[in-house]
């Protein structure tokens, strides 16, 4: 775990640090073989800033396709760290923050209290405890000061940028657009909505003898802390050393999580971070942190449901014309970049069983930028996301990426027909 260290909230300190991130790691880009120095330094402020730009080097250490390919190698093993563990805040800051969230001293409020963090990220940090019950707990409490350093981030458009730029075409500098990620990101620093995410989707996957989802203990958690039940198991990083079948059957229980949300509920959980998952060895995942959920229209949803539809029953041309109408496309050359664009997402249904391999990946990020030229390039045909789809493109970035590493060949087809099935959807 690295060592606390002091948040810098303003946003010129911010900027300037983000700056610095970025002329140096230009310049280290152009003069190393390997870019291993800018991208410590990158993981280095990105981490000490926490915020959002904590996030988009999380998000650069895992989704296959935002680094260039002769660098990828050194900034992943540099943002391992950050994607695993950001820089913590102090203890005494920590302690001093349940107590006021909670009022009363810690000692009250658990048996046992753990001051070294078990895990830190771009919002709060985990700390392990013991209710007096005797269960124990998983704690979440927010940095102190995170808040005004997010705003200092939704303030500055650079980093917006980075963010936009990793989640897809968007609208070029569209309001729409950057307005909901600032929405998306104020509501994690609402723990109380978490929590009420948290036990939506515990509901929608009780009896699911493979999918685990922590009870919130609603006594212990106000807006800025959050307890759970704690959970130990393997990391990401070990699951993908297990055996190939149990690989697959990893991938297939990821993708029947995230599709149970999307298709039969209505919501994704907007976060397909790896440090998210923990993967137990008789095949079951725990799913953590709700933060980020973005809710799916009813007429989007019946949409989507016939788009998947048309994916497993391999009708292409129905399929097209239902992934421009959700997109809201006018025609033209654009029109027809979209169109082949999400058909290429959809392969793992349309060619099912499929392996998600970091080359298909990639493939997957590169078309998003290919799209940006019709914009850059000046095509008329040129439309924005509509609002509500920025970050269903982490689907393709975040979660394809996952899917990547853990290499295994899986039926998507038919776990998705089994979802469809058990929900009436068909």
């Amino acid at each position: 775990m690295s060592p606390p260290r002091s948040l810098p909230t303003g946003r010129l300190g911010r900027l300037t640090r983000l700056a610095r991130v970025g002329a140096r790691t230009g310049a280290s880009l152009l003069m190393s073989g390997d870019g291993r120095g800018a991208a410590r330094q990158a993981a280095e402020v990105l981490g000490s800033l926490r915020g959002l730009a904590a996030k988009v080097g999380q998000m650069a250490s895992y989704v296959d396709g935002v680094v260039p390919e002769g660098h990828r190698e050194a900034y992943e093993t540099a943002l391992r760290g950050l994607r695993a563990a950001a820089p913590t805040s102090s203890p005494e800051a920590i302690g001093g923050a349940v107590e006021r969230e909670l009022q009363a001293p810690i000692d009250q409020l658990f048996a046992e209290w753990e001051p070294e963090p078990v895990a830190s990220a771009s919002i709060g940090q985990v700390h392990r405890a013991r209710l007096q019950d005797g269960r124990q707990v998983a704690v979440k409490v927010q940095h102190p000061g995170i808040e005004r350093a997010v705003e200092s981030d939704l303030k500055n458009a650079s980093v917006l940028e980075s963010m936009v730029g990793m989640l897809g075409p968007a609208a070029l500098n569209s309001r729409q657009v950057y307005d909901e990620i600032a929405e998306r990101l104020r509501e994690e620093l609402d723990y109380r909505l978490e929590a009420e995410h948290q036990r939506v989707f515990s509901d929608l996957h009780a009896g699911d003898r493979h999918i685990r989802i922590p009870a919130v203990i609603a006594e212990r958690s106000t807006q800025r802390v959050l307890t759970t039940e704690f959970v130990e198991g393997l990391s990401f990083e070990q699951a993908t050393e297990a055996d190939a079948a149990m690989r697959a059957h990893y991938c297939e229980t990821l993708w029947r999580f995230v599709y149970k949300g999307n298709l039969v509920a209505g919501l994704f959980n907007a976060d397909p971070h790896p440090g998210n998952y923990v993967f137990g060895e008789d095949g079951t995942i725990t799913f953590l942190d709700f933060g980020c959920v973005q809710p799916i229209g009813p007429a989007r949803l019946v949409e989507a449901r016939k788009l998947h539809r048309a994916a497993h029953r391999g009708e292409e041309q129905d399929f097209r014309r239902i992934a421009v109408g959700i997109l809201e496309t006018q025609g033209g050359n654009y029109e027809q970049a979209v169109a082949d664009y999400v058909r290429h997402c959809f392969d793992p249904l349309f060619e099912a069983p499929f392996r998600i391999t970091r080359d298909y990946v990639s493939e997957v990020v590169q078309g998003v930028y290919d799209m940006k030229q019709h914009a850059f390039g000046g095509d008329r045909s040129f439309t924005s996301l509509p609002e509500g789809m920025v970050f269903m493109n982490r689907l393709q970035f975040g979660f394809y990426s996952v899917l990547a590493r853990l290499d295994a060949e899986a039926d998507y087809r038919a776990v998705e027909l089994k979802l469809f099935e058990e929900a009436g959807l068909n």
